[in-house]
C-alpha cells in the first residue's frame, strides 16, 4: 500500500475535493426540490454507501465492539452532521454555492477553537495566523458589496 494511502493529508485533501463538488452537485440538484427533502435523499444515498463500504470490509461485527461512550458521542456527532447538513442545504437553496460554501468552511476556524477549548490541543502561532486567514478568507467571499 502506497505511503500516500496512510497519510492523513491526503485523506483531507480528498475530502477537500468531495466536498467542494458536494456543493456544486447538490446546488444543481436542489433545483425546485425543497432543501430538507434534498438532505433526505443525500443521507439515505450516504447510509447505503456506508453501509456498503462496513459490508465490504467485513466490519459488520465492530459495530457490536462500539461502546457505550463512543456511541453517545457518535450519534452526538451525527445528530450534528443532521443540523449541518439541513442547514447547508438550506443556505444552498437560498445563495450561491461559491459563497455558501467558504461561509461553511468557518467550521475549520471553530474545529480549531473547539480543540483548544474541549481537547487540549495546541496550536503554534503560524498555526493561528492560518486560521485567522481562512475566518478573513471566509468574510470576504461572504461579504456584498
Amino acid at each position: 500500500m502506497g505511503d500516500w494511502l496512510l497519510s492523513w493529508r491526503f485523506w483531507a485533501l480528498l475530502s477537500a475535493g468531495f466536498a467542494a463538488a458536494t456543493a456544486i452537485l447538490a446546488k444543481l440538484g436542489i433545483d425546485g426540490v425543497p432543501p430538507d427533502v434534498a438532505t433526505f435523499i443525500r443521507t439515505v444515498v450516504i447510509l447505503m454507501l456506508t453501509g456498503a463500504i462496513v459490508a465490504a470490509a467485513g466490519q459488520m461485527p465492530d459495530l457490536a465492539r462500539v461502546s457505550g461512550r463512543n456511541l453517545v458521542f457518535l450519534v452526538l456527532s451525527g445528530l450534528a452532521t443532521g443540523a449541518s447538513w439541513l442547514c447547508y442545504f438550506r443556505a444552498l437553496a437560498l445563495g450561491d454555492a461559491g459563497r455558501v460554501a467558504p461561509l461553511d468552511k468557518l467550521s475549520v476556524v471553530l474545529v480549531a477553537v473547539f480543540g483548544v477549548v474541549f481537547l487540549g490541543e495546541r496550536l503554534a502561532p503560524h498555526h493561528w495566523l492560518g486560521v485567522g486567514l481562512i475566518a478573513t478568507g471566509a468574510g470576504l467571499l461572504a461579504w456584498r458589496a
